[in-house]
């Protein structure tokens, strides 16, 4: 495989309105290595490696660090179409490390997870103890996306309120899951509000974002505004 076969796929769909938009958004990301693909070229380019060549997909996963953020994202992508759980993981544990901002953080989504909880669990609790920013990140969001519903737990509540950080994109995701548990799990969240669990940014962020939420009732948003912290 030549070198930079993708990454001159990716040259190939740039747009450069919105790669000067997107970097905006990413300050912890180096506007230089931003190309500017958007997510539905990305999404087909993933769906077309997964199911092209194996041997130049397993080099592409393989080829890190990456020098472009496009080629996180695509990595991200193409890690979120793995159909097999450990090899799923694996890749995951490999691209951890590299995941350097937000967007790519987020954007990692794998499919396999869904009906895998019992065995993502553990890794959850790993990752969630890491020292890197992105892996707890990572770890809250899974929290957020598959252990709210009939897999939820009060103790998965704790895990959260548990992480001691001042880096603001982990701090961000905390008030992110607390205010998505409070839409689907008011009864079991509202008591980490209520006894100011959390630090006073994650209190009031948590706050925010809940009242900003559909889901939450009126009566709710007005209750929730009383728990604000100075």
């Amino acid at each position: 495989m030549e070198e930079n076969i993708f990454t001159q796929k990716l040259f190939d769909l740039q747009d450069t309105k919105y790669r000067d938009f997107q970097s905006k958004l990413i300050p912890t990301v180096d506007p230089k290595t931003v190309i500017g693909v958007r997510t539905p070229e990305l999404k087909n380019l993933a769906k077309e490696i997964s199911k092209g060549d194996e041997k130049l997909r397993k080099e592409f996963l393989s080829s890190l660090p990456h020098k472009y953020f496009d080629e996180n994202q695509l990595h991200a992508f193409i890690i979120s179409n793995e159909k097999n759980f450990e090899e799923c993981i694996n890749q995951i544990e490999k691209f951890l490390p590299y995941v350097d901002n937000w967007a790519t953080c987020d954007q990692l989504c794998p499919v396999v997870f869904k009906k895998n909880h019992a065995k993502l669990l553990p890794y959850i609790e790993k990752w969630i103890k890491s020292d890197s920013t992105y892996a707890i990140r990572f770890a809250i969001k899974l929290l957020m996306q598959h252990f709210l519903n009939d897999d939820f737990k009060t103790d998965y509540l704790d895990m959260v309120v548990k992480v001691e950080s001042d880096e603001y994109y982990i701090n961000m995701m905390r008030a992110w899951y607390f205010a998505t548990a409070l839409a689907k799990q008011y009864e079991n969240t509202i008591c980490v509000i209520q006894e100011q669990r959390l630090d006073s940014w994650t209190h009031n962020k948590t706050i925010q974002k809940a009242v900003e939420s559909f889901r939450i009732t009126p009566e709710q948003k007005t209750y929730l505004r009383s728990l604000r912290v100075k």
